[in-house]
């Protein structure tokens, strides 16, 4: 970004920032460095300067109680985070097999996890006996030796990069530099009674009238993310892969919002009108109870802003802190003052803007920006640091997207911090760009990405654009759902045992069934995930996917879009694996324009899904609420001549079928009537026999060790009449 004096306004007074003339702290190391002792030496003091600037952190903490009440109910108390970070180090060294000895176990223990309200964080203070902060600064001294000792003496082979395990070494600094962050975070949240100013953490004291925000247009143009392993600088795995977008002519606000701003949404009662917030946003609200940003505070009618340490009359000029669904409201309330489409940036605009403003990587000159510790401990004005026609494309507050993070094409998972992202790609956390004034290292690169979930605060406010142009995320997150994972591993994962794919085995049956029959139109009732509408489209000139779950479908419709389908599969307990399949990795990417796919009721489909050569039925009818108004319409669907295709376990479950409505299964006038005896029946009408039934075996994976092996019985029929 673009480096220099800058000016800020105190009152009607200028003052010179470049003043503060505390060596800034150190930029994240160029890894590419071709001399061993040079690098060493940088990672030295990368590795110290950011430990010392994260131990002074703690020394805000008023009195040792404020270590051990919690901030936030949904956090560990801050004596986790202090000595969190140094058993990362430890954890992380072991994995990279940079150590072989722990130096506390039972601190990398109840350290080691814990920060950000998934299932595997423990926030129940009755499982923990907390050390005293005297002992945790004791153990993270011991870390401090054990990781300087490393450096110092640890043979090094260049270049450090992904597979390195020096990697291990990078990853712990940088990881405690995100927690400077998270971890001022809570103490802003703290009582104020635990907290005190410290001379490392002094906020900005300038302050006027806020600025008038005005729009801006950013010109059309393409954007192109993520790096590859060969990146001179450390990355998290969210990072890498590739992604390229061609954005449309916006109108992007010269200024973040400012607190005055957003009064104006506070005034017009935002808080109290549903209207403007979204469902996630209205439970938030409905729970919190919330008439004002958080860190707003009122006495006798005067309005205050908390900060780090300290209530400070509010500078109207500031950046608004805010979470994603506040600043999401204001946005549907100023589109609807305005009549102008307004929301937050994507991630792609946001990187649009930066690189239309001329932005790039901070160099180891005082930034233009209020970033990187580089002035103060607090965010400043929105009109002091210019960046192009634009203010605070980077640094102040974060900015929120609309963008709920996603892998890029070509994610892959760091073997020893399989965690980090992947948890994320829930369509829950939304990212946030730019940076704030205590973002460092890593957190200021171009290619940083971040995200949290919309309910969190972070440092963080928004700036708005005005687009009519809202583009899905090109990507999808990694299914947790154990029956979507389970679905999207039968229809497109591996083979087990020896037994072909299913959905694949079906359709080359059906396929050698039509043979030169008439093959304009398919359609897959009940298809589930959909692959076997793919298959059948290998064959067909079109294939219609039809099933009653829009969350089966829409694992098709990704895939016809060009996505890649991510999930994960439980391996045992929590310990899971990550899996994922393209079009192009099955070799049906030719076919992606032949199907189509609709969410639809078997038992009720509506008239236009008809003219068809050939259905297919699979596994449907022992899962139908009524199996027989299905067999005694699907006729409508077909043209005569054209071909049924059915195939069941025939799994009778009174859960999904009401006893009375079973097709077989059961003892009929004495005798044994079976499924195959019901389908006679009920078809004899408009079909007839094509051959006996044939069994199709298939393999469910639940865990790495326990599968379902099961025999589906086919039968084709013939339209007659």
């Amino acid at each position: 970004m673009p480096t220099g004096h800058s000016s800020i306004r105190k009152g009607n007074h200028l003052t010179d920032v470049s003043a503060n003339q505390q060596p800034l702290f150190t930029r994240t190391p160029n890894l590419r460095e071709e001399n061993t002792l040079a690098l060493r030496q940088q990672l030295h003091e990368y590795f110290v300067t950011t430990f010392d600037r994260y131990e002074s952190l703690f020394e805000t903490l008023a009195c040792d109680q404020a270590y051990y009440e919690k901030s936030i109910p949904l956090r560990h108390p801050l004596i986790f985070y202090f000595g969190h970070t140094a058993t990362f180090f430890v954890n992380k060294l072991l994995l990279a097999r940079m150590i072989d000895t722990r130096i506390n176990p039972r601190f990398e223990s109840i350290f080691a996890v814990g920060v950000d309200e998934m299932s595997w964080d423990d926030l129940n203070d009755a499982h923990y006996q907390w050390p005293t902060p005297a002992e945790v600064k004791a153990y993270r001294d011991q870390v401090r030796a054990m990781v300087i000792h490393l450096i110092e003496t640890a043979p090094l082979q260049l270049p450090v990069d992904w597979n390195n395990p020096w990697w291990a070494i990078i990853m712990g600094i940088e990881h405690e530099r995100i927690h400077l962050e998270t971890s001022s975070v809570l103490i802003r949240q703290h009582k104020l009674a635990y907290v005190k100013n410290h001379p490392q953490w002094k906020p900005f004291r300038e302050t006027g009238v806020a600025p008038i925000n005005e729009m801006i247009k950013v010109a059309a143009g393409s954007v192109h993310l993520g790096k590859d392993k060969s990146n001179p600088f450390y990355g998290w795995d969210n990072e890498y892969g590739t992604h390229s977008a061609k954005i449309g002519e916006f109108l992007a606000s010269k200024y973040i919002v400012s607190n005055q701003e957003f009064f104006e949404f506070v005034q017009a009662d935002g808080y109290k009108n549903k209207i403007y917030w979204e469902e996630e946003g209205q439970g938030w609200l409905a729970f919190t109870r919330a008439q004002h940003p958080t860190f707003w505070l009122k006495k006798n009618s005067q309005w205050y802003l908390r900060l780090m340490t300290e209530e400070v009359v509010m500078p109207w000029d500031w950046p608004v802190d805010v979470n994603y669904h506040e600043a999401k409201a204001f946005c549907n309330w100023k589109k609807s003052v305005t009549g102008l489409a307004v929301r937050l940036p994507t991630e792609d605009e946001w990187y649009r803007l930066y690189d239309a403003t001329g932005l790039h990587n901070l160099s180891a000159e005082k930034a233009n920006a209020n970033v990187h510790l580089d002035y103060f401990a607090s965010s400043c004005p929105v009109n002091k640091f210019p960046q192009g026609e634009f203010y605070d494309v980077v640094g102040n507050v974060w900015q929120w997207t609309e963008t709920p993070i996603y892998p890029f094409e070509g994610f892959d998972v760091h073997t020893i911090y399989d965690d980090f992202t992947t948890p994320t790609f829930d369509e829950r956390h939304n990212l946030i760009k730019g940076g704030s004034w205590i973002s460092c290292g890593n957190e200021t690169l171009r290619d940083a990405r971040y995200a949290f979930r919309r309910h969190f605060f972070q440092h963080a406010g928004f700036r708005y654009v005005v687009s009519e142009e809202l583009k899905p995320v090109p990507g999808s997150h990694y299914e947790t759902d154990k029956l979507l994972s389970e679905y999207a591993e039968f229809h497109y994962g591996d083979e087990y045992f020896g037994v072909t794919n299913f959905s694949k085995a079906l359709a080359e049956v059906a396929i050698e069934m039509v043979g030169e029959k008439p093959h304009a139109k398919a359609l897959d009732i009940g298809c589930a995930s959909g692959r076997a509408t793919f298959e059948l489209a290998k064959h067909f000139d079109f294939v219609t996917g039809i099933d009653f779950s829009a969350r089966f479908i829409g694992q098709g419709v990704h895939l016809a879009q060009g996505d890649t389908l991510r999930y994960t599969l439980t391996d045992e307990g929590e310990l899971v694996q990550y899996k994922s399949r393209s079009l192009a990795d099955l070799g049906l990417l030719d076919v992606k324009d032949k199907v189509e796919f609709f969410q639809g009721d078997a038992c009720n489909l509506k008239p236009q899904f008809t003219g068809y050569d050939f259905v297919m039925a699979a596994n449907l009818i022992d899962r139908l609420y009524n199996p027989a108004k299905f067999l005694s319409a699907i006729h409508e669907r077909l043209n005569v001549g054209g071909i049924l295709m059915l195939t069941s376990p025939y799994t009778w479950l009174t859960d999904h079928t009401p006893r009375e409505d079973w097709l077989g299964g059961f003892k009929k006038d004495g005798e044994s009537f079976t499924t195959f005896d019901g389908l006679k029946a009920h078809l004899g009408e408009h079909f007839e026999l094509l051959q006996q039934p044939i069994e199709v075996p298939f393999v469910i994976r639940e865990t790495k060790r326990k599968f379902q092996h099961t025999l589906s019985e086919v039968t084709f029929w013939k339209r007659v009449k």
